[in-house]
């Protein structure tokens, strides 16, 4: 009989061991967020430390302007940053119309940055502010992503050179050409279905200048690529200016390019 209760009690262990190997604990929310701490941690500790703030800091975000402009709190005053090396449609700039694509591209940085906190890395070849007192800088959230490069690959921002060459340059021209070929973004076919802003005003005329060597085929050059104003608006022309500035030459979209030139 002893024996029996014991068969019977050995039975039941086997049975509930198979009930639990059968049926595994759903994850709950604490081991959920565990995991992407974890995850957030590793990111972290992945990223290239040499491309951030040498003095580590972080920074939060406490206002997103439009694709390439935020607000950042620094020793508690605000202080707007413009990203290096890419230039989103226009959103903001109460001159001109909502450019298109402009809200896809800032939306997107607003769900990448919004109350995030990001360092910043400053480049010496641009100066430390533009002419409308913005500081300039490349932009890492603290999980390690590369904000300035992530909006052109993925078609939300144009390859942006003012005047000299910058640090991650050939970096991002290889960014938008691989959004390009992708047909990413702004880049997707019937994105923007050739619209042209209707408040941009016709190229101003050129003169007269040998600029066939040049070619029209795709986002060639910057404007460190020609002497003078007058041959960088005659490539301009030559494209089919604001209709057609493949080379991102008018960045403000006024009809006239390359305006730093002589």
């Amino acid at each position: 009989m002893v024996r029996n209760i014991l068969y019977g009690i050995g039975a039941t262990v086997v049975v509930l061991v198979l009930l639990v190997l059968a049926n595994p604990r759903e994850p709950t929310l604490v081991t959920v967020q565990s995991d992407l701490a974890a995850e957030s941690k590793a990111n972290v500790a992945g990223a290239d430390a040499s491309q951030l703030d040498p003095r580590g800091k972080l920074y939060t975000v406490v206002k997103v302007v439009d694709g390439d402009t935020i607000t950042v709190s620094i020793d508690g005053s605000s202080e707007t940053v413009r990203l290096i090396g890419i230039d989103t449609p226009e959103t903001v700039d109460p001159r001109k119309t909502v450019q298109c694509f402009g809200k896809e591209a800032s939306d997107t940085t607003k769900i990448l940055l919004t109350g995030r906190v990001v360092t910043l890395e400053k480049d010496g070849t641009q100066g430390e502010r533009d002419k409308y007192g913005r500081l300039l800088a490349y932009v890492y959230r603290d999980d390690g992503m590369f904000i300035n490069k992530y909006l052109v690959e993925q078609g939300f921002a144009h390859e942006y050179t003012y005047n000299l060459p910058y640090k991650y340059q050939l970096e991002f021209k290889d960014a938008e050409h691989a959004a390009q070929m992708q047909q990413r973004g702004l880049w997707a076919p019937g994105a923007c279905d050739g619209a042209v802003n209707s408040s941009t005003p016709a190229p101003a005329s050129a003169p007269s200048l040998n600029v066939s060597k040049y070619s029209c085929a795709g986002n060639l050059y910057n404007c460190t690529d020609f002497a003078t104003h007058a041959e960088a608006q005659s490539v301009y022309a030559m494209c089919g200016g604001a209709s057609n500035d493949v080379h991102n030459l008018d960045r403000d979209k006024d009809g006239e390019s390359c305006e730093s030139l002589p």
